[in-house]
């Protein structure tokens, strides 16, 4: 503990010497604007970023300080346009839209907005926390998970996917189905086969996350937009000034505790990242809620638990590129690509040979944090005035908003086609009553399922019984097993309990 309190000490010397406090509070700002614009996400504005770090000059304490700033700032960001717009800024957003959006079409949008903000920064703080105390020891652990454990997880994820959102349990998980095909597309990096490119060789390196998400929400909303103009049926959004509340926070102060430590943990597996953690924190609030059938409609601890798990998981990813130099994400990648740019390799040592980095980094994220809210808080009104913009302007808005978002990373005209022929998939699964997001969790789960199969057939030379021979893949399929049967038998008990007490006969 003495060598934490130290430790921290000599962070906190460093954060806020005026350069570095300058950086992070510029990271945080422009991280927020970066993530507020959908597509672009913390992967791509810290690798964006990155050069401009490097050819300052800075001193590698303070660039990893300005890049990190950016990653947890767009990872605060990404709810806004999720919230305001139904499009995700990134994939760890994905979960928000979901009771985000309603909630802003109902006249809360400031609500939205500032119970999101506490539940980052409840999410984030409580990551740094843990990170601070334990991450060492739960870096070691997380290192442990095998291909095995990862093909494990996924079940688990997967099974959380069948009454994760939506009343129809076929339709989600045909959405999954939906993400797992467009998961699919492609070369086959082991085999060289293509699958479903059709012999177009634009999608011979598969469909980019990017697309998929910007096409299925971002174009799908403007498609919808456009039908209700077209039909005289749009509607102005109410002009809103609510806020969230005591209460509010009453009600949820056990969703974000709980959404932040499955975040955190989540986090720290490496290769699994926000999506992931949110998609899971969701699922969990919504088996363990006794009454469900707001989820989906603009309930608050829909809301909470996705953004507090994917800010608390971003912190996560930290701990094994700082402890480990084994990055947890797309985005710690780049950030450990950035330390080793500045001749600074990561790992145990790390701590005790350039303290000024490793805890410089993690008393940045706790000032980062305060920072986040302070901007975000008052800015909560700002915000939520984009829905008074009138909808005929919102449209090319979103539209201008998509197709720079896609083409400022992707480059390729043929994406621009994609994203539009995707737009309209998007709009008839609306029509149909089907939720985009199973689509996205499949399409992002089915890489990494497939990939740890591969690698777990790998190594046991195609014997299956590899992914049973660990104990974390056996508390995990037991877990997978626990999330289908339970609601299965519960609601046959309420059945009968209802049926029971229809024949009971009546006092006279």
């Amino acid at each position: 503990m003495d060598a934490i309190v130290t430790g921290l000490g000599q962070g906190f010397a460093t954060a806020l010497d005026p350069l570095n406090l300058f950086l992070v509070l510029a990271g945080c700002f422009a991280g927020t604007l970066i993530g507020a614009l959908p597509g672009i996400g913390p992967i791509n504005g810290v690798a964006i970023l990155l050069p401009i770090a490097y050819g300052f000059g800075l001193p590698p304490e303070s660039a990893i300080i300005l890049l990190a700033g950016i990653y947890y700032g767009a990872e605060y960001g990404g709810r806004i346009s999720s919230i305001l717009l139904n499009v995700p800024g990134d994939a760890g957003a994905v979960m928000t839209t979901l009771d985000g959006n309603p909630m802003a079409k109902n006249g809360e949008a400031g609500r939205a907005l500032s119970l999101s903000a506490i539940a980052s920064f409840v999410g984030g703080t409580f990551a740094v926390v843990l990170m601070s105390l334990f991450g060492p020891a739960l870096a070691s652990y997380a290192v442990t998970f095998s291909p095995s454990d990862y093909v494990a997880l996924m079940v688990f994820a997967f099974a959380s996917l069948a009454s994760l959102v939506g009343a129809n349990p076929v339709k989600t998980l045909l959405g999954a189905v939906i993400g797992l095909m467009l998961a699919s597309i492609g070369i086959d990096a082991n085999t060289g086969v293509e699958r479903y490119t059709f012999g177009i060789p634009d999608i011979l390196a598969g469909i980019d996350f990017l697309v998929v998400v910007i096409g299925l929400f971002g174009m799908a909303e403007l498609i919808t937009l456009v039908e209700h103009q077209a039909s005289g049926t749009l509607k102005a959004l109410k002009i809103d000034k609510s806020f969230v509340s005591w209460a509010d926070m009453a009600r949820v102060k056990w969703t974000i505790l709980r959404s932040a430590f499955i975040g955190f943990f989540i986090g720290i597996l490496p290769g699994t990242g926000a999506s992931v953690a949110s998609a899971v924190a969701y699922g969990t609030e919504k088996r363990i809620a006794k009454d469900s059938e707001g989820f989906g409609k603009g309930d608050i601890r829909g809301l909470a638990a996705p953004e507090a798990a994917n800010n608390a998981a971003a912190g996560g990813a930290m701990v094994p590129m700082l402890t480990l130099g084994i990055p947890g994400s797309g985005t710690t990648a780049i950030l450990l690509g950035a330390l080793l740019l500045f001749n600074v390799t990561p790992g145990p040592l790390m701590f005790t040979q350039r303290p000024e980095i490793a805890w410089g980094l993690i008393a940045s994220m706790y000032i980062g944090n305060i920072a986040l809210i302070i901007i975000n808080l008052p800015l909560v009104g700002l915000f939520a005035r984009m829905l008074t913009i009138p909808q005929q302007y919102l449209t090319p808005l979103i539209g201008v908003l998509a197709f720079i978002g896609v083409y400022s990373v992707v480059s390729n005209p043929h994406d621009l086609f994609m994203i539009t022929g995707l737009g309209v998939v998007g709009w008839v699964m609306r029509k149909l009553d089907y939720s985009l997001a199973p689509v996205i969790l499949g399409f992002v789960l089915g890489s990494l399922f497939e990939d740890n199969l591969r690698r777990a057939l790998s190594i046991s030379g195609g014997d299956w019984m590899i992914l049973v021979q660990s104990n974390n893949a056996v508390v995990l399929y037991g877990l997978a097993a626990l999330v289908v049967i339970v609601p299965i038998w519960a609601s046959r008990r309420r059945r009968a309990a209802r049926a029971t007490a229809d024949t009971a006969p009546t006092q006279p």
